[in-house]
């Protein structure tokens, strides 16, 4: 084992002060968190100073070809004056703008103008939100409007001495901090204005060494072991965009970056602007590239295989499953790392063959296919698991098949600020741009971890939420292959169909359809709800439309369901195929191709019935090639159905 080498330094009296009260509040040596404090400093800047290292190696070498100062500044000012004039109201708050931010709350504040002027300013508590967005993915803080209101007042005008002020006395209360402000006018006339805070390299705290972090719609301290962890996300969240492999951007994989580029120009989440750009400039626009090198994110997702083996970290998947004995049965491993991880997810949904088996219920004169583990939750698990783990860990995503149960373990923490009790409404990312190239290529959602989309469907299947646990180096998911009520599924189908609820209504209604009945309490606590109060946009419409019924008052209001509610209705509209539900309609489709094979679409639809709209023909077709008893031949107009061989 090599020797530990010995450093002597010398530290201000106030750092040596602040590094004790840290050790003492976190139960580590002194020693322990100067050691952390240097790799982290290294991690955040040792990849910034190569860079400017061999920028200057190159600007000192005789064949470098050097750009004019006015040609640089003359692009760039192009460059502003077309952003801004594809984006005249950049610096207005519309209302659209104020519902998009009330959606990110844990990105966004608002704060009274009385929290910066006369004596009713709070420094400590702007400060301390500013800490909180540096120190997670950063943020904005609208200062001049008021918590319950979307817009400032009309005549409000902002003080031009006020934004030097506010960048003095924040400055003057924290490290490692950056705020970007500017005066902005509302949709009304009145003036607010804008903190921008990026997100730290470093970790941001108040000048006597107080710690906090950005949780949902709360600036919470950070004490404890959590500073260590706090340290060590930092580092880990600039591991996309570090290019220390030196992997020329000439490198990529050939076949995998056409695919990338080609799903990026199929997806209708992307700007025509976005689709406009060449390879190249893709490579800059998706953090795949920076310079002349490959990022790490970079040789994830378009690198060759051996560069994607140095990276150390790549994701390895293994399935395996076992019998009622406890016996491993069967296993699968994607360990050559050939796939990056879009790749990959395909590659375990289609090569598992557990995954494609179902239940068949009964219904009526039909057969319902209800399967075992459903796609879209095995998909979400999946997405989840390499999109949000930790690159700068090592260790493989296990898929472990038990006779009752599927348990997704993944190598390191949640994110700091994320627990199995909030990740229900968690809309934090470690892997921001990972994130952003899932987003685009619609393998995930923008927002949060998927797992709203998981509690609608297993719910909607009559079955248990997801199980989260958190380990000491890993966390897992658990979902249970059991249908607790059968009957639940036709009844969220008919009640959707009826009343065309949210998703939040289809995830409370399917918890309470699972149980007799639910305290109000034990509702809120089901679904991750700070208080009684929030269940009002879940639960209200439920009780207004009769789906639930309630009695007892305040916290003691005890919700329930009865399963037969829907046959008492009387439903203003007569008797329709509209209503048809999903998995009859492909039966009909099935039978209709049996019939007559190599069908258009509209041919279809047609001989279904008219009354029946051709997009929900459309769709059951659609579901039937992604389940694999329906193939199509041709492109387009051209295109005919039959049933799969």
């Amino acid at each position: 084992m090599r020797k530990a080498a010995v450093i002597n330094l010398r530290i201000e009296p106030e750092i040596k002060e602040r590094l004790e009260k840290l050790a003492e509040a976190t139960h580590h040596s002194k020693s322990f968190l100067i050691v952390h404090a240097l790799e982290a400093f290294l991690d955040a800047n040792e990849c910034q100073i190569n860079g400017i290292v061999e920028a200057v190696k190159e600007a000192d070498s005789p064949n470098v070809e050097w750009t004019n100062h006015a040609d640089v500044k003359a692009k760039w000012e192009a460059k502003v004056a077309l952003e801004r004039l594809n984006n005249k109201n950049a610096v207005y708050l519309s209302h659209e703008d104020a519902r998009k931010y009330r959606n990110r709350e844990d990105a966004f504040d608002k704060k009274s103008l009385r929290a910066v002027i006369g004596t009713t300013a709070n420094w400590k508590e702007i400060s301390k939100d500013c800490i909180a967005f540096a120190n997670a993915q950063g943020g904005r803080l609208l200062i001049g409007i008021e918590n319950d209101l979307d817009l400032p007042d009309a005549a409000q005008r902002i003080d031009p001495g006020l934004p030097d002020l506010i960048r003095r006395k924040v400055g003057e209360r924290t490290v490692n901090v950056t705020v970007l402000l500017k005066v902005c006018r509302a949709d009304n006339g009145g003036e607010y204005l804008e903190l921008r805070i990026p997100s730290s390299i470093a970790v941001a705290s108040t000048a006597d060494g107080q710690y906090f972090l950005r949780k949902f719609d709360e600036s919470k301290p950070v004490v404890g072991d959590e500073v260590i962890r706090l340290a060590a996300e930092r580092s880990a969240m600039h591991w996309e965009t570090q290019t220390t492999m030196h992997v020329s951007r000439g490198e990529t994989n050939r076949r995998k970056l056409a695919a990338f580029v080609a799903g990026i120009h199929a997806s209708d989440r992307v700007k025509d602007s976005v689709k406009e750009k060449t390879e190249d400039e893709l490579l800059d626009h998706y953090q795949l590239a920076q310079g002349e090198w490959l990022t790490n994110l970079g040789i994830l997702c378009v690198g060759r295989r051996q560069d994607r083996a140095r990276l150390g970290t790549a994701p390895v998947i293994q399935f395996i499953k076992f019998d009622d004995l406890g016996k491993k049965v069967d296993k699968l491993v994607w360990d050559d790392l050939d796939l990056t991880p879009m790749e990959l997810i395909e590659a375990v949904w289609r090569e598992v063959p557990d995954f494609h088996e179902r239940y068949e219920l009964p219904d009526g004169l039909f057969r319902q296919h209800v399967p075992l583990y459903d796609e879209i939750v095995v998909r979400e698990l999946l997405v989840n698991a390499l999109v949000h783990r930790p690159y700068t860990q090592q260790g493989d995503i296990f898929l472990i098949l038990q006779p009752d149960r599927l348990e997704v373990v993944n190598p390191g923490l949640l994110p700091l600020g994320v627990t199995p009790r909030n990740l229900l409404h968690s809309t934090m990312r470690r892997n921001v741009h990972l994130a952003r190239i899932f987003h685009d290529l619609k393998l995930m959602g923008r927002e949060g971890s998927g797992y709203d989309k998981i509690y609608e469907v297993l719910l909607s299947q009559g079955k248990t939420v997801p199980e989260p646990k958190e380990g000491p180096d890993w966390f897992e998911v658990t979902v249970r292959r059991r249908i607790i009520k059968p009957q639940v599924i036709d009844f969220i189908v008919k009640a959707d169909q009826t009343f065309q609820l949210t998703q939040w209504e289809r995830i409370a209604l399917g918890l309470l359809a699972q149980h007799e009945a639910l305290t109000a309490r034990d509702l809120a606590k089901a679904l991750e709800l700070s208080s009684v109060d929030a269940l009002n946009p879940w639960i209200n419409r439920l009780l207004s439309c009769g789906l639930v019924l309630s009695s007892g008052r305040t916290h003691s209001t005890r919700y329930y369901v009865d399963l037969n509610i829907l046959r008492r209705f009387e439903f203003p509209a007569s008797t329709t195929l509209r209503r048809m539900e999903p998995h009859r309609m492909q039966t009909l489709v099935v039978v209709d191709l049996r019939l007559y094979p190599r069908s258009a679409i509209d041919e279809i639809s047609k001989r279904i019935g008219a009354e029946i709209p051709y997009k929900q023909v459309k769709w059951a077709v659609d579901a039937l090639i992604t389940s694999g008893e329906v193939v199509f031949e041709g492109n387009k107009k051209g295109r005919r159905y039959r049933l799969a061989e």
